[in-house]
């Protein structure tokens, strides 16, 4: 049965409450893995499974699903946990993350896992995939969409902006790529590392559809994937404004979160935080 859009914004947003915690948890058990960028996704990630993608958690190969391709793979963590909550895999098996023997492995691996659409781990590379499945569902008359999910401080790598001008070419209007524009990278601050910005600029002056939002507004990415659908000669990107860690208050902002997980007391703490949070979103309906 294909998924049913959840149109509740406080039913989203108790969703992106619990990918959290979810992360959090994972990321603690097995003692590895990266927590700011994983975490300051969860909205987006809840919008797109609960709201705007196509697709049936229990037939995952249909044929007419939505593609959402991850390229920046080390945030796979909220990849999993969404996938579990749409019921794609038993959610206990989210606590194996990075283990031996495990199909949570530290980036999607296709083919381990119900629901992903593609290996990821060298960055750049997703964005050609997903041009790639887009100018065959252009080419073959398909209805379904392609969704990649980019990290800024991927467009570091030139495979991007190749991808980039090859999607404009073949006026990929089936494609919508989602920005992780939450401005950390590994070593530092996006800006210090390799400037980025005029950042929406360049993507117009490749001939793209640019819309930028707030990636925490559940209601503003899915009317944003709403308008991109509405764009039919160019491909549209969402650059969507982030905060890494977004909700944990010892993350927020720091790089040096991006590629480390909590400890025992961090992890309790966060958790902590993340309740508080619930009951607050809880009483708001």
């Amino acid at each position: 049965m294909v998924m049913k859009k959840v149109s509740d914004l406080r039913v989203l947003k108790l969703m992106a409450n619990t990918i959290r915690q979810d992360i959090v948890r994972m990321l603690y058990e097995a003692k590895s893995g990266h927590s700011a960028g994983s975490i300051g996704l969860a909205d987006i990630f809840a919008a797109l499974y609960f709201n705007i993608l196509k697709h049936d958690p229990q037939n995952p190969q249909w044929a007419e699903r939505d593609r959402l391709i991850l390229s920046n793979g080390h945030v796979c963590p909220v990849l999993y946990s969404s996938l579990a909550n749409a019921g794609y895999f038993d959610k206990k098996e989210l606590m194996t993350l990075r283990k031996l023997g495990s199909h949570l492995q530290g980036h999607p691996h296709l083919g381990t896992v119900a629901g992903i659409e593609n290996s990821s781990g060298p960055l750049g590379q997703g964005f050609s995939f997903a041009v790639g499945m887009a100018l065959v569902a252009k080419n073959e008359r398909k209805r379904w969409r392609v969704y990649a999910v980019l990290g800024d401080g991927e467009h570091n790598e030139g495979q991007v902006w190749e991808a980039m001008m090859l999607a404009t070419k073949y006026k990929l209007g089936n494609l919508t790529v989602i920005v992780d524009r939450n401005n950390i990278q590994i070593d530092g601050y996006t800006e210090d590392v390799l400037p980025l910005e005029p950042f929406a600029d360049k993507y117009r002056a490749f001939g793209w559809n640019v819309i930028e939002v707030d990636g925490h507004n559940l209601k503003k990415v899915i009317d944003a994937c709403e308008m991109s659908k509405a764009v039919f000669d160019r491909p549209t990107v969402i650059i969507a404004h982030t905060i890494p860690g977004k909700c944990v208050p010892f993350m927020e902002h720091l790089f040096e979160w991006h590629g480390k997980p909590p400890s025992k007391e961090q992890a309790e703490l966060a958790i902590a935080e993340l309740e508080n949070q619930r009951k607050v979103i809880e009483e708001e309906g």
